[in-house]
Formats: C-alpha cells, structure tokens, sequence
C-alpha cells in the first residue's frame, strides 16, 4: 500500500477588487471578509516603500497582540505580547534590515507599540525574510484595517473581528496567497 500524499495546508486567497486595486477580498475556505491592501495596489515587484502588497505565497509565521487592548487571540501559532520596546527595522542598509528590533533604535523603523489599533493584532508574512534582500520590502504584515479600509503602506489589513475569526481557523505551516492582478 503506498503512502498517501500529505494534504496541503490551505491558502488565505487575497484579490483586488476589480476597479479597487488598494481593496480586495480575504477567503479562508468558505469565510470570505473585506480587506485593505496596499495605496499602489498589488505588485510582483516590490520595493522598500513603493506602497505596494507583494504578490506571492508567504507562511503565517507568528503573532504579536497588544494585551491591553484585548484577549490573546486564540490561532495555532507562535503568539507574543508587544511592547512598547518593540520596532521592525526598514531600513535597506542596516544589517537588521526587516528584523524585530529593541528601541530605541537609531535607523529606519517601524514602531509595533501604535497609538492607533492597525498593530493590536499583527501576524508576521514570510515575506523577503530568508534572507531579507536590501530593498525588496518590509515589515509585510496581516494587520488590523483602518476605519473604512484605507489602504496600508504594503501590508493585507482586515476588521478586528474578521481577524480573529481567521486566525481560530489557521494552522501552523498555512500561507497567505496574494494574486497579481
């Protein structure tokens, strides 16, 4: 008797809207949600600050979450609480360039502790992590969207109760696939 293929773990599909390339659709099976994407819309070629979501397949890594804004949230997935000691280095040049950072740090970066709520819930992508090229993007996040979904600076942002629906749902080795256009 041969060995039966291991399943696939499945895919959160990302779209554009058509007419809409900074909104678009987020499907985990049969969960379908509204999704803010990138001001410049999705693209196979990004570049450090272009404003773009990157196309492609990137593994759901792990999770930070502001505990003082709310519950763990409840995913199969490496979860930590932030700080605000936090950062995310985008800076091209720095060695630690798409890298968690201790503040305060000196170069280009992102601060994960926000005074808005975009980072209670961040799930860190796989995306130009192994290694980070300089200047192919950072700090690719699955985060929670703005009021009315404005878009973000690159990243797939959804409503805070959409994205603890998605994550109940998500196993260890599933990735987030983002279509071209």
């Amino acid at each position: 008797m041969g060995v039966l293929p291991k399943k696939l773990p499945e895919c959160l599909e990302v779209r554009a809207l058509a007419g809409n390339r900074c909104r678009g659709t987020l499907t985990l099976g049969s969960i379908t949600v509204p999704c803010a994407l990138g001001r410049s819309g999705i693209t196979v070629r990004k570049r450090e600050g272009d404003g773009a979501t990157p196309a492609g397949c990137f593994e759901l890594l792990n999770v930070y979450y502001r505990a003082d804004r709310g519950r763990r949230p409840s995913v199969d997935l490496p979860v930590d609480m932030t700080s605000p000691q936090e950062g995310w280095c985008d800076d091209p040049e720095h060695r630690r360039y798409n890298r968690p950072v201790d503040l305060p740090f000196a170069a280009s970066h992102e601060k994960m502790w926000r005074e808005d709520r975009l980072y209670d819930i961040v799930v860190v992508l796989d995306c130009n992590m192994h290694p980070p090229v300089p200047g192919r993007g950072s700090a690719i996040f699955f985060h929670i969207a703005r009021e009315g979904y404005s878009p973000t600076e690159g990243c797939v942002a959804v409503a805070p109760e959409h994205m603890r629906l998605i994550l109940s749902k998500v196993r260890q080795g599933m990735q987030m696939r983002i279509h071209a256009t």
